[in-house]
């Protein structure tokens, strides 16, 4: 269980700040090199999750996403220094039971 959760946050990292800098070369004027260097870590965000144990791909993904949505928050929270509202907070809290429901119930 504790290899699955680092493997999304490992994951989710690497999809947020690749994203970013590439936010960063397009929106903002950063030089070119932080596109490629994003667009390198946003290939890494591919591979990570396929590390995962879990069989599915879709419920891989599926649960990663509830993940990210988490990262999100407090990524804009310590990077952007965008305070999230009570909504934020909760609709992060329903992504992660979501999430562990959809990895961890019991299953035939």
């Amino acid at each position: 269980m504790l290899s699955a959760i680092l493997l999304f946050v490992v994951a989710g990292l690497a999809e947020i700040g690749g994203g970013y800098m590439v936010w960063l070369w397009l929106r903002e004027s950063r030089p070119l090199w932080y596109g490629l260097v994003g667009s390198l870590i946003l290939v890494l965000y591919g591979i990570i999750p396929t590390l995962q144990n879990f069989p599915t791909f879709g419920r891989v993904y599926a649960a990663y996403g509830g993940v990210f949505v988490v990262l999100a928050v407090l990524w804009g929270w310590g990077v952007d220094k965008k305070t999230p509202d009570m909504y934020d907070w909760i609709g992060a809290a329903v992504c992660v039971v979501g999430v562990s429901i959809m990895l961890w119930a019991p299953r035939n």
